[in-house]
């Protein structure tokens, strides 16, 4: 598996919007990490169902959300893979939302068992 190639094709399915190609990156029993919530590492999706939801979730509130000037990172030995971005968009109240941050996505055979996702926090 090329870790490299697949965070690349991970991020045109994240700007294209398409949930059923991002999705078919991830294992049945996947883990997605988001920047917010009331625990220290952020809120939990458990499971490709809940991932799904939750992704959903933020397209529907970040219609246009786009992740540019995308760089990618890879460590073969530990299955690891970062992608750093600027995320973009305009939620549905229509403020505007720019902000660097990385995804740390974990794989195993080939498919995501984890995506951590981490953003700066802009004041």
């Amino acid at each position: 598996m090329d870790i490299r190639s697949t965070l690349k094709e991970l991020s045109e399915a994240f700007n294209a919007h398409d949930l059923d190609r991002i999705m078919a990156f991830f294992s049945d029993d996947c883990v997605l990490e988001m920047p917010r919530g009331n625990k220290p590492w952020g809120s939990r999706f458990e499971g490709k169902r809940t991932v799904r939801e939750a992704l959903a979730a933020r397209f529907e509130g970040l219609p246009d959300v786009h992740y540019g000037t995308d760089e990618h990172f890879v460590d073969s030995a530990a299955d690891t893979g970062i992608s750093k971005w600027t995320l973009t968009g305009t939620t549905r109240d229509g403020t505007t939302v720019e902000v660097r941050g990385c995804d740390f996505y974990t794989f195993r055979n080939g498919k995501v068992i984890r995506k951590d996702s981490y953003w700066k926090i802009v004041e």
